[in-house]
């Protein structure tokens, strides 16, 4: 019998099983990688995700350098204590996050650049929004330290139906 849809085939012993997947197609970082990528900045990529969508600050603060630079789609610069404060608060919280396509640039052995297009749906404040957005991030060893995102940026991919953006408003990094 041929697997439809994302069932996963278990086989024990003699007996087959087929058993449905309820998530989306696309439930990790690694499913939207096109060409080749440092698989520790892949982990990275999806570390960063499961911790964004959990509010795990402690996560977050172990792949977020202290002097981030990063810039959200309203054009602020945000920093590092602000990124997790609104995580920890419950300012943002992401609902959804599915990426949809990675690509990353290798620089230097201790340099990386990742960008990210994603389906996000994020409360912020007592608003939520939705759309495609895309990250950029740059993943850098400090001396003596493991990569760890140094800088980036979320902007908000444009509908190409109606020429806006797909939503507005802020959303952290």
């Amino acid at each position: 019998m041929p697997l439809e849809g994302r069932d996963v085939l278990i086989e024990l012993v003699d007996s087959v099983f087929f058993v449905p997947v309820t998530e989306p197609a696309s439930v990790n970082i690694a499913s939207a990688l096109i060409g080749d990528a440092h698989p520790d900045v892949v982990a990275f990529e999806e570390q960063l995700r499961a911790a964004q969508l959990g509010a795990d600050v402690a996560a977050l603060d172990r792949l977020i350098a202290d002097e981030l630079l990063f810039t959200g789609p309203d054009g602020q610069l945000g920093t590092k204590a602000q990124d997790l404060e609104s995580h920890r608060s419950g300012a943002v919280r992401l609902l959804a996050h599915e990426p949809e396509e990675l690509r990353v640039r290798r620089i230097c052995e201790n340099v990386h650049v990742a960008a990210l297009r994603a389906r996000l749906e994020v409360r912020v404040g007592g608003a939520t929004v939705s759309g495609t957005y895309c990250y950029t991030r740059v993943w850098a060893r400090e001396p003596g330290g493991p990569l760890r995102v140094v800088a980036g940026h979320l902007s908000v991919v444009a509908d190409p139906y109606s020429r806006t953006a797909t939503d507005e408003g802020a959303l952290g990094g």
